[in-house]
């Protein structure tokens, strides 16, 4: 049967001990669904598996805003990123919220009739550009700037790890489908959660500050772990691929790259055997839906440490480093 995982081996929910058992089971209790895909193909590297979880949870799944609105930010940030999987997951969990015709009009990025949710969504397909604060209330910024920034992070890896069908044969895209799935999820998706209970789950992972978006909530903690657990797979790369990496992206326009001569312009000075990581790092950044299967088996042939969990490492750090990116050019609500 096929599966929509690409590149690595995830680890099964009924084989899963240690930090990924706890975030398993979190996942299942909060979120409503035992096997979701995109944490299971970063189970090979638990650290990643365990920020991403508790960034996701913090902003989209816990605390005060809406979660209806949390989940246009989510539909809008993967739209811009054009991530189908997350687009089509995230109009189910609207239909979850109740919001029916909102769930498929942003699905097709078309403009949401109510006002609030018509500017979040216009501020949420234009965090990559246009560093603007988003528009809501003071005490809500928090979960919609994590929320942003979380999917920014995650469509990056869903891209480069997963097929675009969240169902067999794309069943995801019917909006009968959509629609059942919604009704299956809407007693989970309805519960208000109370926020901090991902964070006993980063005890022992490597973290930094929080950020002043973040006024001080769990979110801001969480994305600290992840900020910082997903900023050590630069040991998978050598000097001049990191530096290359990390140039291209500072200089990024927020905008998709063009599709002949990149990225082998920013990477010309790389040496040879590093190119294959760098390139992968600059992909999951700034182009992850165009990793490709001779992107990844260039690299594992490149020799050096090449399994599961250093692929996903990889691509963490490429991913951390657009969304950081994206961050330092968000304007923090006053």
């Amino acid at each position: 049967m096929p599966t929509p995982y690409r590149y690595v081996t995830p680890v099964p929910t009924e084989a899963a001990a240690g930090l990924i058992a706890q975030v398993y089971a979190q996942i299942a209790r909060d979120f409503g669904m035992a096997r979701m895909p995109l944490f299971l193909t970063l189970s090979p590297a638990p650290e990643v598996l365990a920020a991403t979880w508790a960034m996701l949870r913090e902003s989209l799944v816990a605390g005060q805003a809406p979660r209806a609105a949390k989940e246009v930010v989510a539909t809008g940030v993967s739209l811009a990123n054009k991530c189908p999987f997350c687009v089509d997951a995230h109009t189910v969990l609207l239909h979850a919220t109740g919001e029916h015709e909102l769930a498929e009009t942003v699905a097709r990025g078309g403009k949401p009739s109510d006002p609030e949710h018509a500017r979040l969504f216009a501020w949420a397909t234009g965090t990559a550009t246009s560093g603007q604060a988003p528009p809501c209330p003071e005490g809500h910024a928090a979960e919609h700037i994590g929320t942003a920034l979380a999917f920014h992070f995650i469509n990056r890896m869903v891209s480069s790890l997963l097929t675009d069908d969240l169902l067999p044969a794309g069943l995801q895209r019917s909006r009968l489908v959509r629609g059942l799935g919604g009704r299956a999820l809407a007693k989970t998706v309805r519960r208000r959660l109370p926020q901090g209970e991902a964070l006993p789950l980063l005890h022992g992972l490597p973290s930094g500050p929080a950020p002043a978006w973040a006024a001080g909530a769990p979110a801001g903690t969480a994305f600290a772990a992840l900020r910082a657990v997903a900023g050590e797979g630069d040991h998978l790369l050598g000097d001049s691929a990191r530096e290359a990496v990390v140039e291209a992206v500072a200089a990024w326009d927020g905008e998709h790259p063009p599709l002949s001569g990149w990225p082998s312009g920013p990477l010309a000075d790389v040496a040879p055997a590093q190119r294959p990581a760098a390139k992968l790092a600059l992909l999951a950044a700034l182009a992850p839906y165009r990793v490709a299967d001779a992107d990844v088996a260039a690299w594992r042939e490149a020799g050096g440490g090449r399994s599961d969990a250093d692929l996903v490492r990889l691509l963490a750090f490429g991913a951390i480093t657009a969304v950081r990116r994206i961050e330092a050019a968000l304007a923090v609500p006053a």
